[in-house]
């Protein structure tokens, strides 16, 4: 069996799917339809933390799910101008999991992915897959991917 390692950019697809659909993505069905290609053994959910009862309850559904949350505070800025993404830390978390599994699945329409892509596919000879949603995802980060699925009505709830 394949070994899976998911990665998901909490926001960016939180904010992609309900600009685009008005609707939340279904990790719950996403879950079920990747273990059907193999063993996840790694599941990291990158989220921003915020003092919020339904976030608290989005969390707790992602780690029912089986997903691993890494929560990084919210940092609003003087200026008015906020910071929270979580590039570096998936990266690093990417690259220290690639040499030891069969597929590399990044949940994240961010273009500043592709060359991470790009190098655990060479350095690792790892499938690199990525679900985003088609208009939102750079064209980068798709060509970069071994196989991309846009994500729409069968994975939204």
């Amino acid at each position: 069996m394949k070994k899976i390692a998911v990665f998901v950019d909490v926001q960016n697809i939180y904010y992609t799917t309900r600009d685009t659909y008005r609707r939340q993505f279904n990790y719950r069905k996403f879950w079920e339809q990747l273990s059907y290609q193999g063993d996840i053994v790694v599941a990291n959910a990158y989220a921003i933390q915020r003092s919020d009862d339904q976030q608290h309850k989005f969390q707790k559904a992602l780690k029912h799910i089986g997903f691993n949350v890494k929560l990084k505070p919210f940092i609003q800025r003087i200026d008015g101008s906020a910071k929270g993404d979580w590039d570096v830390g998936i990266t690093i978390d990417v690259m220290k999991t690639a040499p030891d599994v069969d597929m590399i699945v990044l949940l994240s329409g961010d273009g500043d992915f592709d060359l991470l892509l790009r190098e655990v596919s060479t350095m690792f000879n790892v499938e690199t897959n990525v679900y985003g949603v088609k208009k939102l995802t750079a064209n980068s980060l798709i060509n970069a991917a071994t196989s991309f699925y846009d994500i729409q009505d069968n994975l939204l709830q």
